[in-house]
C-alpha cells in the first residue's frame, strides 16, 4: 500500500508549459504519474538505490497501478 504525500509547489513557467504539451499528448500519463516518475528517478539518480524506489520508478513507467 502507497501513502500518499499532496505536494504544493510552484514550477518554472516554461516547464509547465511543457507538462501540459506532454499530457495533452499522452493521455495515459497525468500529473501525478509525472511527480512519481520524476521524484523516484531523481532519488535513484542520488544515491537511493532500492528495490522499493526502483519497482515505484519502473511500475509508473510501464503504466502499472502505484
Amino acid at each position: 500500500m502507497y501513502r500518499r504525500v499532496c505536494i504544493l509547489s510552484e514550477i518554472p513557467e516554461d516547464l509547465q508549459k511543457s507538462l501540459f504539451e506532454f499530457l495533452d499528448g499522452h493521455p495515459s500519463w497525468d500529473q501525478d504519474r509525472v511527480f512519481s516518475a520524476a521524484i523516484s528517478l531523481f532519488l535513484l539518480q542520488n544515491g537511493k538505490k532500492d528495490q522499493t524506489t526502483s519497482r515505484i520508478y519502473l511500475d509508473t513507467l510501464f503504466d502499472s497501478v502505484v
